[in-house]
């Protein structure tokens, strides 16, 4: 099987799905695809014929394209051996599911760049009206998930090894980070993504692994 991810380095639901595959230790082939305002290669008529969505990432098996990266996440899992993505326990795996989707659903939508977009040019809102945005909704999704899993004993949070649940958290991190969001009221999550990063798996996935501009 050949597999090949459309990604962007900094695109964090693509940064979910290189984690996972590095997690599963499976060699993929990236296609990079410039999600810049300068360059909006989404949009490109190439990439609009393989997603009509015009969003990252999108993952092609075999000449069959799908994006989305939460069901990408589940078809990995399904599919490859490996590290499990979910808990083993049943209910485990629903709590992991349901903090994986408060960040995949409810907090990065509404700061994904088209939203961003569209604040600045239809609502003619200024960066810092647009940065006050992006934290706001972090911090929402951010509270729920710290007062529902505070004091969590193991490194991870339904597991003794990172699962869904981590690979959605530490993307949006890095984002929480990158628009200077306070992150002091969070010290589980802070404390959860400290733990992942000491992984390779997760380093060889960061933004600032892939960066083009420092290779």
């Amino acid at each position: 099987m050949v597999l090949k991810l459309y990604d962007y380095w900094r695109s964090s639901a693509a940064y979910r799905v290189r984690i996972a595959l590095n997690i599963k230790g499976v060699d993929y082939q990236k296609v990079p695809i410039s999600l810049h305002p300068d360059k909006q290669e989404q949009k490109s008529e190439m990439y609009r014929r393989l997603n009509p969505q015009m969003r990252l990432p999108a993952i092609d098996v075999d000449g069959e394209t799908v994006g989305q990266s939460m069901a990408i996440l589940e078809w990995i899992d399904e599919t490859m051996a490996g590290p499990g993505l979910l808990p083993r326990d049943p209910v485990m795996r629903l709590k992991a599911r349901a903090f994986a989707d408060t960040i995949a659903c409810d907090v990065h939508p509404l700061n994904n760049p088209s939203v961003l977009n569209w604040l600045r040019d239809e609502m003619d809102q200024d960066e810092a009206a647009r940065s006050r945005w992006y934290a706001e909704w972090i911090k929402r999704g951010f509270a729920a998930l710290e007062a529902r899993y505070a004091g969590t004993a193991s490194p991870f949070l339904f597991a003794d090894y990172p699962t869904m649940a981590e690979i959605a958290l530490v993307p949006q991190m890095y984002n929480a980070r990158r628009f200077d969001v306070n992150l002091e009221a969070f010290p589980t999550l802070v404390s959860v993504d400290a733990a992942c990063m000491r992984l390779e798996a997760f380093q060889r996935a960061s933004p600032d692994t892939n960066d083009p501009s420092k290779k």
